[in-house]
């Protein structure tokens, strides 16, 4: 089962000073912290403050030859978190409707769905297995994450 979400915060994590993307479920209470490298927070937040670089940056860049390549963007899927570490796919739809799909890093995938203004999901799956990573975490004063109400809401 997929969970649709939108980007919920862009905040720094405290602790290892790393961006973290909280995708928040459209219509749950789902709330999934992805931590993401610098760049690609930064082309998140490019987009979302539709701020336009003077030159395209390399999302920019993709989403460009995707349009001129006649594909359109069906919808990005965070599908699997194995070790710590999330996977995405990007799915492109061809002039015959055809479904093309690519693996990519969530970040990466997150910046180009806003890119190109398709839907973000979550697989199921990936959300039990990081609420469950979660939990078996040991817990400590200086690594504990706040939970999902204290996290601001710095992005609509």
């Amino acid at each position: 089962m997929l969970v649709e979400v939108k980007i919920g915060a862009l905040i720094m994590d405290p602790n290892t000073n790393s961006p973290i993307v909280v995708l928040k479920g459209i219509d749950s209470e789902t709330v999934l912290p992805i931590w993401v490298g610098a760049f690609e927070a930064n082309a998140i937040a490019l987009e979302i403050e539709k701020i336009v670089p003077q030159r395209p940056m390399t999302h920019d860049l993709l989403r460009n030859l995707i349009v001129e390549c006649g594909l359109r963007a069906s919808r990005v899927i965070v599908t699997d978190l194995l070790e710590n570490t999330f996977y995405a796919q990007i799915e492109l739809l061809d002039s015959n409707d055809e479904r093309v799909s690519m693996d990519a890093r969530p970040s990466d995938a997150i910046a180009l769905a806003l890119r190109l203004d398709c839907p973000i999901y979550v697989n199921q799956k990936v959300l039990d297995l990081s609420a469950a990573s979660a939990a078996d975490k040991p817990k400590g004063d200086d690594e504990e994450l706040p939970s999902a109400e204290d996290w601001p809401d710095l992005i609509g």
